[in-house]
């Protein structure tokens, strides 16, 4: 997979995190001297995903500062565009306002997610589909998760909180690789389900779940390699200790990680 653009969802606010996010937006949270934003534009960047797209929210004007001097000291070209309906809107919408960048292939990741260098290139490696899901295992999902049920090859049959726990093989990170076709696939399910009355209040995944009943789409497992969601308030110190291994250049686990076997990697059509 060739792709040089990526797309970052930061609209929200993280209402859950009160009173951290009162007045600074998720995304702008530190965890090792670094921004959530900083630590997710450095994983892109290190693959080579210099042309970047953060879509912005609540207090959009302090992201937009910070995203020019990100741009600044990576020379890199990274941009924002401000959704003016974040706060009656859920991601669908803002994925609606970026429509017009689909027109290429590009990877899309959800604005409280951290991930490493190392995830985003086994996203790149093994996407095969025209469009792909990251997923991770775990023994156990919670009614927070976004479940996900795969056949046998790793093709996505379905996708949703709301998964039984006997059709659960694995959860999505929120991140995502468009390719080929993907992208118009994407952007026009997008455009459908945002003309009915409930488009406001779905979820960029839902279009992903119906997609999956027509088309393609592939799952790219990153099962061993820590990530991050920053939800709750729980998620704060582990994000912080993840960040703070990462800093460290003879962290533990290393040779665990680079020894994660290729063949968990893709869905391979045919």
């Amino acid at each position: 997979m060739g792709v040089h653009k990526a797309l970052i969802l930061s609209a929200g606010q993280g209402s859950r995190l009160h009173p951290m996010t009162r007045d600074i937006p998720k995304c702008l949270l530190e965890f090792s001297g670094r921004t959530l934003l900083s630590w997710q534009v450095s994983a892109l960047l290190a693959n080579g995903l210099d042309d970047i797209l953060v879509v912005t929210g609540f207090r959009t004007e302090r992201v937009e500062d910070h995203v020019r001097d990100l741009a600044r000291m990576t020379g890199a070209h990274i941009t924002t565009l401000f959704n003016p309906f974040f706060q009656v809107a859920d991601n669908l919408g803002t994925c609606w306002m970026a429509r017009e960048i689909m027109d290429g292939d590009f990877i899309m990741l959800n604005g409280d997610t951290i991930v490493s260098d190392k995830i985003v290139a086994r996203l790149i490696a093994g996407a095969t589909a025209p469009i792909s899901v990251t997923i991770d295992m775990k023994t156990a999902y919670d009614d927070d998760d976004m479940k996900v049920h795969c056949a046998r090859n790793g093709r996505l049959v379905a996708i949703g909180k709301h998964l039984p726990p006997e059709e659960t093989d694995a959860e999505s990170i929120g991140m995502l690789a468009f390719q080929g076709d993907g992208p118009a696939i994407f952007r026009s399910q997008i455009e459908q389900m945002m003309r009915t009355p409930e488009g406001v209040e779905r979820w960029y995944l839902r279009a992903i779940d119906l997609i999956a009943s027509a088309h393609v789409v592939g799952t790219v497992s990153i099962h061993g390699l820590p990530w991050q969601e920053v939800d709750y308030p729980s998620d704060l110190e582990a994000a912080g200790q993840l960040t703070a291994r990462w800093q460290a250049p003879s962290r533990r686990g290393d040779a665990a990680e680079e020894s994660q076997s290729s063949s968990d990697i893709a869905y391979h059509p045919g």
